[in-house]
């Protein structure tokens, strides 16, 4: 419904018209990067100062790294009840309510001296993540005509490449300097500041009537849409296995010091397939997610033989961010198309299954390192990418087609 109701927005000719290229609503779309930033950031920021956390709190490094997993189960678990059951809050408010959920999680995270509280705080951080997440790709579809809404998507994802190459590292500085309370505590002023810049620059729209969202199950019957909900489950699994164990995957090749260098070269390559995904996605949907899947093989398989060149591993880190950084564009983008009037059910099933695969592959990753070391990782991700590849290849009519018509506006 609200695809069909941007579309009609958009089209009048004089309004529109003069603009064939068109012109994207960048203030708002910015404030909902800017949330996308926060989501992400809120969820790695523990990684980057985990050391320091579990002294304070008394807990091992592990227990400590599980305030990321939380997070993650958070979202997955509450991301379609909670959708479901705020589908009739105009959508403003609900994306106020989110955002404010973010500062007073992170509020609680930086006083907090108590593990479980600690916990409990990045529990709520993450289901504040999920109505946040179900909502950002539907809103910035939204506020523009159907031949923009690749782009708004992209513009509005930046926010997660930005926040792992750029965040995490700033984020961990600060931390060294002044604590990682603090760090927590500028999250917190960073969402208060959201808040305006929302009120200020995002238009409203009205949320679902109710009984307006299609049942899950019926969803999924809905042709192409069970294809992308895979390909997400399954990618993002083989991504997290890789991202989460970099640091020990390094360590194994004896790159151990290297590791904030190598994923400022992943962000920055992920920054640039984000800006490229955008520029061609409502063309080249397809032939953008086949490219991507593809150099994100070709990295694995570098690192897998990548034992005693340094360069390589650069190389690798290159291609794994241009492969992996217009995924999220790509994906929410594909499940809205497909989905059609259930679009707002099938996005809010990718950010659960999302979150899922992020969690699990917390678990996987640390598996496979226990019992077989790190030098298993690449190769595994290999493995999990060989049926992606093939149903994104398969799913040509639906799901991934070669042109993004109206049909799944």
């Amino acid at each position: 419904m609200s695809h069909h109701t941007a579309s009609k927005a958009g089209s009048p000719a004089r309004v529109k018209k003069p603009e064939p290229a068109g012109r994207l609503p960048l203030p708002a779309l910015l404030a909902l990067s800017t949330a996308v930033f926060v989501t992400s950031l809120t969820e790695t920021l523990p990684a980057g100062v985990l050391p320091a956390m579990s002294a304070d709190l008394g807990v091992g490094e592990a227990a400590m790294g599980q305030s990321v997993t939380i997070y993650a189960i958070g979202t997955a678990l509450t991301a379609i009840p909670l959708t479901a059951a705020t589908a009739g809050w105009r959508r403003k408010r609900l994306l106020l309510t989110a955002v404010a959920g973010f500062a007073v999680a992170n509020t609680v995270t930086a006083v907090s001296t108590h593990y479980p509280l600690t916990m409990a705080a990045r529990f709520l951080a993450g289901v504040a993540a999920g109505l946040a997440w179900a909502l950002l790709a539907g809103y910035a579809r939204r506020m523009v005509p159907v031949h923009l809404q690749g782009k708004a998507i992209a513009v509005v994802m930046t926010g997660i490449p930005l926040a792992l190459s750029l965040g995490v590292p700033a984020g961990t500085f600060l931390g060294a300097a002044l604590g990682w309370q603090v760090t927590f505590l500028v999250m917190t002023a960073l969402a208060v500041v959201l808040l305006a810049w929302i009120v200020l620059t995002v238009p409203d729209h009205p949320g679902r009537p109710r009984g307006g969202r299609v049942p899950i199950l019926r969803t999924l019957a809905v042709p192409g849409v069970a294809p992308v909900l895979f390909v997400t489950l399954v990618l993002v699994l083989a991504h997290t296995i890789l991202y989460t164990y970099v640091a020990a995957f390094l360590d194994h090749l004896g790159m151990g010091g290297s590791t904030g260098l190598v994923l400022l070269v992943f962000g920055g390559a992920s920054l640039l397939s984000v800006w490229f995904t955008g520029l061609h996605i409502d063309r080249r949907l397809r032939t953008l997610t086949l490219a991507g899947i593809v150099l994100f093989a070709v990295a694995a398989g570098v690192l897998a033989v990548a034992a005693d060149s340094t360069a390589l591993v650069y190389a690798a880190a290159t291609l794994w961010g241009l492969g992996w950084g217009g995924a999220p564009t790509l994906l929410q983008t594909a499940v809205g198309d497909a989905g059609g009037e259930a679009a707002d059910t099938a996005q809010t099933m990718l950010v659960s299954l999302w979150n899922a695969a992020m969690a699990g592959g917390g678990v996987v990753g640390g598996l496979l390192l226990d019992r077989l070391g790190a030098a298993s990782l690449p190769g595994s991700v290999l493995l999990l990418l060989v049926p992606v590849l093939i149903v994104v290849a398969a799913a040509r009519t639906h799901g991934f087609p070669a042109r993004r018509g109206p049909s799944g506006a």
